[in-house]
C-alpha cells in the first residue's frame, strides 16, 4: 500500500478543514484519531475521492485520485459509520448481487463469491433475510460483506464501530483483525488502535502527532485532558 497526501487543503464556507496535509501512509494497519470535526473523516474521505482538495493531490499506488475515480475506486474499499448510507436493496442478496454486477456480469458467479464472503465472516445464515430485520451489528457485518466482496486492495474504516453494542463491537474487529488487506481506520474507540503500526492524531485539520499506537494514545489522552 502506498498513499501519499501532497500539501492538501480543503477549504469550505465555515472555514478550512484540511491545512496542508502531507503524508505518506505506507503501513499495513493505521489508525486516525481526534476530536469531533478536527478533520480526520474528510481526511480518510480523500483517499478515495468521496471529497475532493482545495489544493494539493492524493495519490494511491501511484494512482491520482482526481485524475483516476473509477480505478482507485477499485482499489479502495470503504466502510462507513453508518451501514444504512451502504446499504441500498432491501434484502441481503439482492445488495451485494448489484455491487458485484460491473465486476461480475456472469451471476452464478456473483451468487458463489456471495456465499463464500458470508460465510467468511460467519453471516451466510442471513443471505435471504430482508435488511430491515437485522440487527445494527449485522447490518454492519453485511455493509462489510458488500465491500469484501469486490476483493479491494485496501480497506477504509470510518468509525465502524460506533453504532454497534459490546457483543457486535468485538465480533466485527476480530473480523477486521483477520483480514489480509492494508486497513485505515477512523475511532474514537482507542482500545482497537493498540495492536495497530501507527496512528495519527488530527486537530484542527493538521496531523499534531504521527507515531506507533503507544506514544500516539498516550499523548492523545493527555492532549484531551488538556482542553477538557
Amino acid at each position: 500500500m502506498s498513499i501519499n497526501f501532497n500539501q492538501i487543503c480543503l477549504e469550505h464556507p465555515t472555514g478550512q478543514i484540511l491545512q496542508d496535509v502531507s503524508l505518506s501512509l505506507t503501513e499495513s494497519r493505521i489508525g486516525i484519531i481526534g476530536a469531533n470535526g478536527s478533520g480526520k473523516s474528510t481526511l480518510v474521505r480523500l483517499i478515495n475521492g468521496l471529497v475532493t482538495p482545495t489544493s494539493g493531490s492524493v495519490t494511491v499506488n501511484g494512482l491520482d485520485v482526481a485524475l483516476n475515480v473509477k480505478q482507485v475506486r477499485r482499489q479502495v474499499g470503504f466502510v462507513f459509520q453508518n451501514p444504512d448510507n451502504q446499504i441500498v436493496f432491501p434484502e441481503v442478496l439482492e445488495d451485494l448481487d448489484f455491487g458485484l454486477k460491473s465486476r461480475l456480469p456472469d451471476a452464478s458467479e456473483r451468487l458463489i463469491r456471495i456465499k463464500e464472503t458470508l460465510t467468511r465472516l460467519g453471516i451466510d445464515a442471513l443471505i435471504d433475510r430482508a435488511v430491515n430485520q437485522l440487527s445494527g451489528g449485522e447490518k454492519q457485518l453485511v455493509a462489510l460483506a458488500a465491500v469484501l466482496s469486490l476483493e479491494p486492495q485496501i480497506l477504509v474504516f470510518d468509525e465502524p464501530t460506533t453504532q454497534l453494542d459490546l457483543r457486535y463491537r468485538n465480533r466485527f474487529m476480530r473480523v477486521v483483525t483477520s483480514l489480509k488487506q492494508p486497513i485505515i481506520m477512523v475511532t474514537h474507540d482507542l482500545d482497537l488502535l493498540k495492536n495497530f503500526d501507527r496512528v495519527l492524531v488530527v486537530d484542527h485539520g493538521q496531523i499534531v502527532f504521527d507515531s506507533p499506537p503507544d506514544s500516539a494514545l498516550s499523548w492523545y489522552v493527555k492532549f484531551m485532558g488538556q482542553g477538557a
